[in-house]
């Protein structure tokens, strides 16, 4: 398979502006190199802060590039403004976490999905209502929905509204930004089925980016873990869960809950000591060495670069040299 979306050693800074004057750099993603396969969904989990969102929101080109380069089949779109950038805006979506606040309260569900379609094509008004029709169908609704407003909704079914509005342009890449992390549970599956069915429906490829460890699981194919703005293991997600190597990795998925109490007490839990350095004053050497259970004195002096150690698997840690 051939990468439909590609970073080569992607930085994205913020300068962050002090009240009583001057400024500090935010490394909020720092040299990550990562390739997304047309067809797959690529899950990406860390704690909060760890840039998850940002790198997405720069793969699609919502922030600019700082640094390094963005391909889209090859084509490189680093630099790219305006009307040369205009055709990628359509072929690369977003999901945003918060469907409440993504959707304008002003407007009916008819001209929520309708807006990025006038944006992109010229459509008569009985073909364009058709589209939204179909769309709504595609994700669950129907066509009673067209004249309600976002408040008239429960939280699922907003986010139903988002997934067509993203959808209803045609798009081959979609950044999911944690797309289930504001509904109930008894919802969340519900929405994951679908957006599986989708993909398999439109050919469509998912950045999915969120903090449930169990969903990402289920529904990514391949995974990588971020810390600090850094990349620090991509796996097939089935050997992911069952040999991770980072330590950082190893902590995250020991705490993931476990629902049998018998099993659950055999469970070696792994507690991280300190706290999350900012981004704005990173430690030398590896970003995890100052919580690291496990860390020498090299890591302290040099960061470790991402190398493969089994095929598809990679880490980026002097533990596994």
């Amino acid at each position: 398979m051939s990468a439909l979306l590609e970073a080569v050693d992607l930085k994205k800074y913020f300068t962050i502006r002090g009240a009583m004057g001057g400024s500090r750099v935010l490394k909020a993603v720092d040299g990550v190199s990562l390739a997304i396969e047309k067809g797959e969904t690529f899950g990406l989990v860390g704690e909060s802060g760890c840039g998850k969102t940002t790198l997405g929101r720069t793969m699609i080109r919502l922030y600019d590039v700082t640094g390094g380069a963005l391909k889209f089949e090859g084509n490189d779109i680093t630099k790219l403004t305006g009307r040369a950038l205009s055709p990628y805006r359509q072929r690369m979506q977003i999901i945003f976490q918060d469907p409440y606040s993504s959707l304008n309260p002003f407007m009916d569900v008819e001209e929520l999905i309708a807006e990025p379609l006038d944006l992109r094509e010229k459509l008569g008004k009985a073909e364009r209502r058709e589209r939204i029709v179909q769309m709504l169908q595609k994700v669950g609704m129907d066509e009673t929905a067209l004249e309600k407003y976002p408040h008239e909704f429960s939280g699922g079914q907003r986010q139903r509204v988002g997934i067509a509005r993203a959808l209803v342009v045609k798009p081959e890449f979609v950044l999911c930004d944690e797309p289930i992390s504001a509904l109930d549970v008894s919802i969340q599956a519900q929405v994951v089925n679908m957006l599986e069915d989708l993909q398999e429906e439109m050919g469509l490829t998912y950045l999915f980016v969120a903090h449930d460890l169990s969903m990402v699981r289920h529904i990514s194919r391949r995974i990588g873990v971020m810390y600090l703005g850094h990349i620090v293991e991509i796996s097939p997600s089935k050997e992911l869960y069952r040999s991770p190597l980072h330590p950082y990795t190893q902590a995250l998925l020991s705490a993931i809950p476990i629902p049998d109490p018998k099993r659950a007490k055999d469970i070696k839990r792994i507690a991280l000591s300190g706290d999350v350095p900012s981004p704005s004053k990173m430690p030398k050497g590896c970003p995890f060495v100052t919580r690291c259970p496990r860390a020498m004195p090299k890591c302290k002096e040099s960061a470790p670069l991402l190398k493969e150690v089994s095929p598809g698997h990679q880490v980026a840690c002097y533990l596994t040299e």
